[in-house]
């Protein structure tokens, strides 16, 4: 099943416990505005090329719309209009005041040149800068995007509008980015877990971690859930994977990846089938990669009792089942990978501002939303006698369909 139609399965099911009126269902789904562009370029040799820009603007009824935008051969606009609508529910149950977007350019970024990817961004910014902004709809980061791109966002918005830092986050901090951005995600899912086992009388220390992914996100959790105690078992990468029951040392398999751009050969661990590591002994599970990995195929042999999806969709609806059944907990991917979000608002609200916090007061601030938003998921759980994806998705819903309505939609 797609990311779009889980999605949709999942706001239905929601909308049901909820029982939200059909028209208001209805409208929460069809997303606010659609655009599509049409970005040429001149090439470095002279020739010009044509790419197809999107942005996808789902929901604004809680504050200017939130997603980051990506570069990929594979930008197809059901894909862009799932992630779009994930964004509303994530920044709902997160308790910050954005709505969802999602964006990007279909091209393969590793193809073109820094001053090719330079312009292409600068042509994409002239052709949506009327329909972005700090109050209206605020990009950041994604796939095959970094800060060096916001940085041309920003100045090319900047020429239209006058400086204004807010209108992107992720940006270089020299730009106006926000200490912790880059840790944000891998940390909040270190919070989320953290929150999850106190609920079940656990803590991280001396509990055994998977985690497959090791980029931004899979990297910054294991070494946080390492430094706080907790053994990290086996780690995977497109690159290969490894593991040691007794624990690895994350800092030293830094290092070598560091060195070598690769997991393999690592004298601190045993060489692993990358496909084995979902169902490696441990106690907690997290996906940091790619979307749909458990699946019914390999669902029924994972060992682990805690899953903390730190990937969009990680988890597709008949292995959500599989293991459900199993009692294994899993921790939504709209809760769980919510701190890079957090902490872009926290970039967004010290640009608009023009006060910069040191990186413990973002550190801090993100363990509070995280806690919080545990509880409030939680307490919809109890009140509608529900799982874990349920509760965030009825949290965030509800959120939105409130906003919805005190604004008046039918007016």
């Amino acid at each position: 099943m797609n990311a779009l139609a889980a999605t949709n399965r999942n706001f239905r099911q929601a909308a049901r416990i909820l029982g939200l009126d059909s028209k208001i269902e209805k409208s929460l789904m069809i997303p606010f505005r659609e655009i599509k562009v049409e970005c040429t370029i001149p090439k470095d040799d002279g020739t010009l090329v044509s790419y197809v820009g999107f942005r996808v603007q789902h929901d604004n009824s809680r504050g200017p719309m939130k997603g980051g935008i990506r570069y990929h051969p594979e930008v197809e606009p059901d894909e862009v209009n799932a992630l779009a609508q994930l964004m509303t529910w994530k920044t709902a149950v997160a308790d910050i005041p954005y709505g969802g977007a999602k964006g990007g350019i279909g091209c393969s970024p590793k193809d073109l040149s820094f001053s090719e990817l330079e312009r292409l961004t600068r042509v994409f910014t002239q052709k949506i800068h009327d329909l972005i902004g700090v109050n209206t709809d605020v990009p950041a980061p994604d796939m095959g995007t970094n800060a060096q791109t916001m940085a041309w966002i920003l100045d090319e918005y900047s020429k239209f509008h006058g400086y204004s830092p807010a209108v992107v986050t992720g940006k270089p901090i020299d730009l106006g980015g926000s200490l912790g951005r880059d840790a944000a995600t891998g940390r909040g899912v270190v919070y989320a877990t953290e929150a999850l086992l106190a609920e079940h009388g656990k803590s991280v220390k001396g509990l055994t971690f998977a985690i497959q992914g090791f980029g931004n996100v899979g990297s910054w959790a294991a070494k946080l859930f390492h430094e706080r105690g907790g053994k990290v078992v086996a780690v995977s990468d497109i690159t290969g994977a490894v593991r040691n029951p007794n624990g690895i040392d994350i800092h030293a398999l830094l290092q070598h990846k560091d060195a070598t751009g690769k997991l393999a050969d690592f004298s601190g661990a045993d060489v692993l089938n990358s496909n084995d590591l979902l169902t490696q002994e441990c106690d907690v599970l997290v996906p940091c990669a790619l979307g749909g990995v458990l699946s019914r195929e390999n669902a029924g042999d994972v060992r682990a009792k805690f899953v903390i999806e730190a990937a969009n969709h990680p988890t597709d609806p008949d292995a959500d089942e599989i293991l459900s059944k199993k009692g294994v907990v899993i921790l939504p991917d709209i809760y769980a990978n919510a701190g890079g979000v957090t902490v872009s608002y926290f970039e967004w609200v010290q640009n608009i501002q023009g006060f910069m916090w040191d990186e413990d007061k973002v550190n801090t601030e993100l363990k509070r939303y995280m806690t919080k938003a545990f509880h409030n998921i939680k307490g919809m759980c109890q009140s509608h006698d529900c799982n874990l994806r349920m509760g965030a998705f009825t949290l965030g819903v509800n959120r939105v369909a409130r906003a919805t309505l005190l604004r008046g939609w039918e007016a």
